[in-house]
């Protein structure tokens, strides 16, 4: 059944017949990694260098060189220009309601000084991780397949308490 509002809404938890190819995109369900502060102040400091950005912009700039793989929140970034802007790193001027941040020579020196900026460190470990899990859950639903195929009604039975159980660990781990 297609939802009103989601024209590519199917009745599949992965969207469809093509859901292969989110699995190789990354999280259907968006999210991302997340940034120790560190990596925050440093990717912040490395796209000022390139230009003045409001606060969106800079959040919008980062999802965009993480390939979507880092979705800074508001919450990590504007607590972070507050600090940047307390250590006179950068400056901000307020117009038509929307703050601009800018280096100053100080911010200039100390990105000069920065290593690669964060955001080329994230899609490795975010593409290594996918692969583990997709090939994972391939080799998973393969045994089920079998079981499935050949096994008898006792074996069946069994194979939905092993998936059940598989899924309330799973949902164990994300309210860690």
């Amino acid at each position: 059944m297609r939802h009103p509002r989601h024209p590519h809404h199917h009745d599949s938890p992965f969207g469809g017949r093509h859901w292969e190819k989110a699995w190789f995109a990354g999280p259907p369900w968006g999210g991302g990694r997340r940034a120790r502060r560190g990596d925050v102040r440093t990717a912040l400091l490395s796209l000022l260098a390139d230009n003045p950005m409001h606060g969106y912009d800079l959040i919008r700039e980062l999802e965009q060189r993480s390939g979507g793989a880092w979705r800074p929140s508001p919450g990590s970034i504007y607590p972070t220009l507050q600090l940047l802007e307390d250590e006179g790193l950068i400056t901000s001027e307020e117009s038509g309601g929307r703050r601009r941040f800018t280096l100053t020579d100080a911010g200039r020196a100390e990105a000069g000084q920065a290593e690669a900026p964060p955001w080329e460190h994230i899609g490795d470990e975010t593409v290594e991780n996918w692969n583990d899990i997709r090939d994972a859950s391939f080799g998973a639903m393969n045994a089920l397949r079998q079981v499935m195929m050949t096994g008898n009604d006792e074996q069946r039975r069994r194979a939905v308490e092993v998936i059940a159980e598989a899924k309330r660990k799973l949902y164990a781990i994300l309210a860690e």
